[in-house]
């Protein structure tokens, strides 16, 4: 018994100690700004097929406050034909290098590799299927939008119009591109200059709810049960409290678990070049798991690799998004993208398009079955829109609730009961009605600050309703 709580103290103290606030210095700093700025152009030019200029000009302008002082300074090396990106930081230490992977996308190396290790990153060998010339939804050759009325089309026309004049819907708020779906069919999209309808762009947090969907498809085949704790190896050792957390605890955003900044920014992960399963795996309870809400990027990052260890097969979770989810219902222009070490970071490193979101969308509208065959377990797209046992603050995201991996609308946002969306930093959006029948997506570059300019999503979709309803649509 002495020896079981001298273990356990010492592991405890040993949590405390990792999740005790860093004191930030100039050459982390330095090396968080050029991961950022070598992982956004890598994933803009390598994943998006957009140019450097455009990506410097828009995605990089508009990054958190306190790396825009240092990202312009800094000079990127681009390699296009090793697909490779480093930017120098520190005269002592070699740059930080993202390097893309074919369906993978970009990967950031740690902080101080060198190009050697690009190597050792994680690869996947399948060979996506060529889905672009067959009719939507599953390829891109026509869209084959339904006989709306003149007044219908005129007020959705207008409505999409709006979205794009950056002062209706968000002084300022910019938006890249729109696609509305009603049964199945896209009555409405439109890309602004530079975007068209492959161009992808990254989800930010939206893509916890690809998280979700995949739990619902490992829930399917009977890797997981969501009621039952997290497969997490770094919590298996004898007296961890945190074994207890379940994976409803994780999708709720109700672990209980410490982050250390406001909104779980996990820098250190996404800019940082560190692993998630040396990062989010690492951060101690603050509260009983299951009682409190708190939005967490660590929370979704820990689903993902509850995931990867309830596999076992490495080869298998990797190749697990695009066989089992995004090939199947046409989301060929969907990149998630992995750490260095090989976990997907799917709480906001996924690049997709508008129609692929759609796509999702319309995968939950029918209850997880696509042209006939169940992806997701019945009733999933009522758990994930099922209310949480804890809610943010009434004042959270204007008061949106929260289910699991999604977030929930309804008559306070004046919208339909049962309306609930994927969401994500500078204005991505994904709404699903399903009394409407209806999917609308807005992508955006928007503000990354408080106060600065962001999309009236609410506003929006109210007002592409209303225009669906004029004439009984």
């Amino acid at each position: 018994m002495r020896l079981r709580s001298a273990v356990l103290v010492a592991l405890l103290t040993g949590l405390t100690a990792t999740a005790a606030a860093a004191q930030e210095t100039e050459n982390h700093l330095r090396a968080l700004a050029a991961g950022y700025k070598a992982s956004f152009l890598c994933s803009g030019m390598f994943d998006a097929n957009r140019t450097q200029a455009q990506v410097e000009a828009e995605e990089l302008s508009r990054i958190y406050p306190e790396y825009r002082p240092i990202a312009p300074t800094m000079t990127a090396a681009v390699d296009a034909k090793a697909r490779t990106v480093s930017v120098p930081f520190a005269p002592n230490m070699p740059p930080r290098i993202a390097a893309w992977r074919p369906l993978l996308g970009c990967s950031q190396l740690p902080i101080g590799a060198r190009p050697e290790a690009i190597g050792a990153l994680p690869r996947l060998d399948l060979a996506p299927p060529a889905l672009d010339g067959r009719p939507w939804p599953m390829g891109d050759a026509r869209a084959e939008a339904p006989k709306l009325t003149m007044a219908v089309s005129t007020a959705l026309s207008h409505a999409t119009a709006a979205a794009f004049d950056r002062k209706t819907y968000g002084e300022g708020a910019d938006t890249t591109g729109v696609v509305i779906v009603q049964n199945g069919r896209i009555i409405a999209e439109r890309y602004r200059d530079g975007f068209d309808l492959h161009t992808s762009s990254r989800t930010w947090s939206a893509a916890k709810s690809i998280t979700g969907t995949l739990v619902g498809i490992a829930v399917k085949q009977g890797l997981v049960q969501v009621d039952a704790p997290a497969r997490i190896p770094e919590w298996s050792r004898p007296g961890d409290p945190r074994a207890a957390i379940t994976l409803a605890d994780l999708m709720h955003m109700g672990s209980g678990l410490y982050s250390e900044k406001r909104g779980n920014r996990t820098d250190m992960i996404y800019f940082g070049g560190t692993a998630v399963t040396e990062k989010a795996t690492a951060m101690p309870l603050e509260a009983p798991p299951g009682k409190r809400w708190k939005y967490a990027n660590d929370d979704t990052l820990l689903i993902v690799r509850s995931l990867r260890a309830a596999l076992g097969d490495d080869r298998r979770y990797l190749a697990l998004p695009f066989q089992e989810l995004f090939w199947k219902i046409g989301m060929t222009h969907t990149t998630p993208e992995t750490d260095w070490a090989g976990n997907y970071v799917m709480s906001s490193q996924v690049w997709t398009t508008p129609r692929d979101l759609a796509r999702l969308g319309m995968l939950y509208l029918n209850d997880g079955v696509w042209n006939g065959e169940r992806i997701l377990p019945e009733g999933w797209a009522r758990f994930v829109a099922t209310p949480a046992p804890a809610q943010p603050e009434p004042a959270t995201r204007t008061g949106h609730g929260y289910g699991a991996q999604f977030w929930l609308l309804g008559p306070k946002q004046g919208l339909p009961e049962g309306t609930y969306a994927a969401e994500g930093s500078q204005g991505q959006f994904l709404i699903i009605v399903p009394s409407e029948r209806l999917v609308i997506v807005r992508r955006g570059l928007d503000g990354l600050a408080p106060g600065e300019a962001q999309f009236d999503i609410d506003a929006f979709s109210r007002d592409v309703i209303a225009a669906l309803k004029a004439r009984g649509v």
